[in-house]
């Protein structure tokens, strides 16, 4: 059983779940009937910070509410292009076996949270989910992060936030708990790198051999 931490935090896009492509298509798939154009990735990823709302709202103004739907249509829809890492499972449910707290801090919106973790069926692993609709201050503010800590009433020396951005490691660091950077499908790697976290994983199987012992 590991020693190390009595709770443990995730972010969703690029660590638990495969679905930044998932992300780049829906925003693309607004941008082209609203705004006549396409997106790179890098222009989207730009955007990252608040959730969907925020984002649509800023893109798409008087258009919002047909935006809004449009893109959870679509990314509803669409969701069979997105899965789960390979062994992500795993870990959860020996976490969960071992009855340690499981959280979720992401920047996503709730709605579009919920949608992949309910297709991905991972769900029911955790007991707090804190989405960007949440929190008065998105990542990489703490604010997701002390709320779990103080749910659960925990040690911040001993919680984990695993995430794979330099939003993650921010929060982390601001909130007072460790910070492990995962770096399998990670859309800022170099930067994230340079930040000296306090654990790197490069694949899945790493983290289940440092979490599972």
């Amino acid at each position: 059983m590991n020693k190390l931490f009595d709770g443990f935090i995730f972010d969703i896009d690029g660590t638990l779940t495969s679905t930044n492509q998932l992300i780049y298509d829906s925003f693309n798939h607004i941008a082209k009937i609203y705004l006549n154009k396409t997106f790179t990735d890098e222009e989207i990823i730009a955007m990252f910070g608040p959730p969907e709302d925020v984002i649509l709202r800023q893109l798409c103004g008087e258009n919002y509410l047909n935006a809004r739907k449009d893109y959870f249509d679509y990314y509803s829809s669409n969701h069979e292009i997105a899965e789960l890492y390979e062994g992500i499972k795993e870990i959860l449910h020996d976490l969960r076996s071992k009855n340690y707290p499981l959280g979720i801090f992401t920047g996503k919106g709730r709605d579009a949270s919920m949608i992949t973790l309910m297709t991905l069926g991972v769900d029911k692993y955790f007991d707090l989910i804190v989405t960007g609709d949440d929190v008065e201050n998105h990542k990489p503010s703490p604010e997701g992060i002390l709320m779990f800590v103080n749910k659960f009433n925990l040690n911040k020396e001993k919680v984990l936030m695993i995430g794979d951005s330099v939003g993650d490691v921010v929060a982390a660091r601001d909130a007072g708990v460790k910070i492990a950077s995962v770096l399998w499908d990670s859309y800022s790697k170099e930067k994230v790198m340079k930040l000296e976290s306090d654990y790197y994983f490069h694949a899945v199987g790493e983290l289940a051999k440092f979490l599972c012992n």
